[in-house]
């Protein structure tokens, strides 16, 4: 069920209407929630809905054995079960058939026999989400960082919550856990912020994302011989807004959803683009992955609290996983490899600098500082992101590397003008992220409800005609 359809509307619609009836009443509203989840993820593929049942049991059981023992040994069992039953799942289901072939063309190679079978698997919707936030509740139950739920319907709840079950924001279980479990507690909507990102979110998807896919992102990487440098260039920032703004798209709308149900979630983009380094990239680009990766991976690995060697292994191995967790493919493995060396470089030079720095008087220092740096190191950021992004949406190394030699090729450009405009409007849709449509989600809430109303279905209408025909899959499905 995708959230830009009139199924979802109708959906969404009838729970809306329940959940504010049923919600001061929570014996009977996390029944209702669950159920509404459970059509919502089951509306792809039924039979899937086993996968995050057993994930609700197999996680819930750990923590609350977790919790009942003091016994470090214990303890420390029941938390590597939770960890295999749910990375095992996902790698099954995820990177069997990767590493299946890989390994057969290894022992091709080396002239080995190989018998491991390959098994057409079809990757579950979300399971590199649902996963990671039950992973969370084992590991902060295990941290002492909080206690498990005290039903099992309250984390059933949380797990499958619908808004961003299949897509994200990944949200911690110490974050949503205790809404779900007392929601009659729920903050009043707040209808100007909610209403603000779900109608951002469908100009982002609808208008830029599905554009810029349908008309040169998906021609360039399918065919990049048959295209020169100007349009090779266009496709890959048209690819670099693209998945910007299909992925903040979805995150607006969940978290804009959640604000209509009364529920508070993080945020998860906040201008990416404008970041001046890859640290900060990374602060601003999927947070919800960004911070998970760093609490439950980096840290535990020592961080930077180590040798610097270390620290750069650290950094190099997180960097690595994060792009294994995009996809079962060497072109995402390649990809965290390039963030990642690049961050243990940016790390190198930024400790030198602080035990060296610059001594003497900068020409206009002033100027340089305000402007000319920002902007210089804004601009290198966004063209090493986007240089990665080669890797990250080709097939293959072999077609990343077709489209690179293509950049010498000058050729004529086939791409029509007007992709520019929407390139750079998608590139200023970053305006709108965190708190900075803080003024005008006021001034709409302030409007009465057929101001509201009026408003909201003009701007509903304007999209929808603005929008090529027919409705894309988010990029991060895949995922």
């Amino acid at each position: 069920m995708l959230f830009p359809t009139l199924i979802f509307a109708v959906f969404f619609i009838i729970v809306f209407s329940l959940h504010w009836v049923l919600v001061s009443r929570p014996h009977l509203w996390k029944p209702f929630m669950l159920g509404a989840s459970y059509v919502f993820y089951g509306w792809w593929d039924w039979r899937f809905l086993g996968l995050i049942a057993a994930c609700t049991l197999a996680s819930h059981l750990a923590a609350m054995a977790i919790a009942r023992n003091e016994r470090p040994a214990l303890r420390r069992l029941f938390l590597i079960m939770a960890l295999v039953f749910n990375l095992g799942m996902l790698g099954f289901f995820k990177y069997y058939g990767f590493f299946t072939i890989s390994l057969h063309q290894l022992c091709r190679g080396l002239n080995i026999p190989c018998s491991l079978p390959l098994l057409d698997i079809l990757l579950p919707v979300g399971i590199s989400f649902f996963t990671f936030q039950a992973l969370s509740y084992v590991v902060d139950v295990y941290r002492r960082a909080m206690t498990p739920a005290r039903r099992i319907i309250d984390f059933a709840v949380y797990l499958a919550f619908f808004p961003q079950l299949v897509a994200g924001p990944i949200v911690r279980a110490r974050d949503l856990l205790p809404q779900v479990a007392h929601p009659e507690l729920c903050r009043p909507m707040d209808i100007g912020r909610a209403a603000g990102l779900i109608l951002m979110g469908l100009f982002k998807k609808i208008v830029i994302a599905n554009t810029l896919a349908t008309t040169i992102v998906e021609p360039v990487f399918a065919h990049p011989s048959a295209y020169g440098a100007p349009d090779i260039l266009l496709g890959i920032y048209a690819y670099a807004v693209q998945i910007y703004c299909d992925f903040s798209a979805y995150s607006d709308m969940a978290i804009g959803l959640c604000l209509l149900l009364g529920f508070d979630i993080m945020l998860n983009f906040n201008a990416p683009y404008f970041a001046r380094s890859l640290q900060e990239f990374w602060q601003r680009w999927h947070i919800s992955l960004s911070t998970f990766i760093r609490d439950y991976l980096y840290f535990p690995m020592g961080g930077s609290k180590l040798s610097e060697r270390k620290t750069y292994r650290n950094l190099i191995v997180s960097f690595l996983l994060a792009g294994l967790w995009h996809g079962a493919n060497w072109t995402f493995i390649f990809w965290g490899l390039l963030h990642g060396v690049y961050r243990a470089a940016e790390r190198f030079v930024e400790t030198r600098m602080l035990r060296h720095p610059i001594s003497g008087p900068i020409p206009a220092a002033g100027f340089w500082q305000r402007f000319g740096r920002p902007f210089l190191e804004r601009f290198w950021l966004f063209h090493f992101v986007c240089l990665t992004w080669f890797f990250f949406r080709a097939e293959t190394i072999q077609d990343a590397g077709t489209m690179l030699g293509q950049m010498t090729q000058w050729t004529k450009p086939l791409a029509p003008p007007l992709l520019i405009a929407i390139i750079i409007t998608g590139f200023l849709t970053q305006f709108g992220d965190g708190q900075r449509m803080r003024r005008g989600w006021n001034w709409f809430a302030r409007l009465n409800p057929v101001g509201q109303g009026l408003l909201a279905a003009i701007i509903l209408t304007v999209i929808l005609a603005l929008g090529p025909a027919g409705v894309a899959p988010f990029i991060y499905f895949q995922f």
